[in-house]
């Protein structure tokens, strides 16, 4: 998803183990894009999970969290900025919350991820 704050601007789906990089957007929005294309936000399915990488000292320090952490792409219901991310104890952080240039990357993309679960049934003769 996209929050309603990045509408305006052409966006695409994430990639699987594409990086990305918090970019401030024109509008003053914080989302995702690929490094190489900064002008077009990524969007992120729900539930799927994302990797933050580098991230700055002072982010660790006030989340409790290390250079690196698993979280899980998430939306609260209200607000103006409802994208964000969810940590392992449950905690949501907004995307405006983070600082422009942390790393992030989707290692496996949701569809991949249901896929693997569907046990397809053996043929009957």
């Amino acid at each position: 998803m996209c929050d309603y704050s990045l509408e305006m601007y052409g966006s695409r789906p994430a990639r699987e183990g594409e990086l990305y990089v918090t970019t401030r957007f024109p509008s003053g929005s914080i989302g995702f894009a690929a490094p190489g294309d900064p002008r077009i936000p990524v969007c992120v399915q729900c539930d799927t999970k994302v990797v933050l990488t580098d991230i700055p000292v002072a982010m660790q320090a006030t989340w409790a969290i290390g250079a690196e952490v698993q979280t899980t792409f998430s939306q609260r219901d209200t607000g103006l900025y409802r994208d964000g991310l969810r940590l392992a104890d449950g905690r949501f952080v907004s995307l405006q919350d983070l600082p422009v240039g942390v790393g992030a990357y989707i290692p496996t993309l949701l569809e991949r991820e249901g896929a693997k679960r569907i046990k397809v049934p053996e043929a009957v003769d």
